[in-house]
């Protein structure tokens, strides 16, 4: 997880060199007239990630499309909260994939409801203009069903058998929006090994060449669960070789 800050704030690390952001709480400009043609985004998601070990949150960002030049994201209020533009060959070529993560402050220091009024539940509409002149657009309910953390166990067998296990998860951390969890998914991380499983699974064997190549010692590892608004939540754990 990144370096937490007291602030929250957009990390442009994740950007391209060659493009200009703006990050604003600025009411919406008016739009030029319509184009004639509307191209949808791929996918737009804008989301909540939990981190019950480290008891931070943060929201982020991920979405796709063909040769975007210009795009902005727009929060049910009508106001901006993202803005891009290309320039140099991006301005002339377009981009597609754009995935960036909002800063993660503790919750020890940041209260919780002061972070989730920063970003009301509702339609967040993603818009912005492709490399042809041709208006770009997405959209993605937000909301504040964020799941707990799940309880994560690591087994360590003979001849590098490791197996990640972990409870099912039904409802959101305590102090949380008491709002319905419906999740849809588990995601897996160790080292480079990722995978995403569905909701009835509850344990992962970690193939035995990879674990080998990990080498002896303390090897960290997550669990994600994966609420169908696709806020998610981690758990860190341990394990030893």
């Amino acid at each position: 997880m990144q370096t937490h800050r007291n602030v929250l704030v957009f990390a442009a690390s994740a950007l391209c060199l060659g493009t200009t952001i703006l990050l604003t709480g600025a009411a919406h400009p008016a739009r030029a007239s319509t184009p004639e043609q509307e191209v949808q985004l791929s996918f737009s998601r804008i989301y909540w990630e939990y981190n019950s070990s480290a008891n931070d949150l943060g929201v982020h960002v991920t979405l796709d499309g063909e040769d975007w030049t210009q795009l902005e994201i727009e929060n049910p209020d009508e106001r901006i909260l993202f803005k891009v533009s290309g320039r140099g060959p991006y301005r002339d070529l377009g981009m597609t994939e754009l995935f960036f993560e909002g800063a993660e402050p503790s919750l020890d220091e940041f209260p919780l409801q002061d972070l989730l009024d920063l970003f009301p539940e509702g339609e967040y509409e993603f818009s912005g203009l492709t490399a042809g002149g041709e208006e770009i657009e997405g959209e993605w309910m937000f909301t504040h069903a964020i799941p707990d953390g799940p309880d994560v166990f690591a087994d360590v067998g003979p001849k590098n058998r490791l197996r990640i296990r972990w409870n099912e998860v039904t409802a959101p951390p305590p102090g949380f929006p008491n709002e319905p969890i419906h999740i849809v998914g588990y995601q897996v991380i160790v080292g480079t090994f990722q995978v995403t499983l569905p909701a009835t699974a509850r344990s992962v064997t970690v193939p035995p060449e990879y674990v080998q190549a990990l080498g002896h010692g303390v090897h960290p590892f997550e669990v994600l669960a994966i609420e169908a608004s696709a806020n998610q939540t981690l758990t860190e754990g341990t394990f030893t070789l």
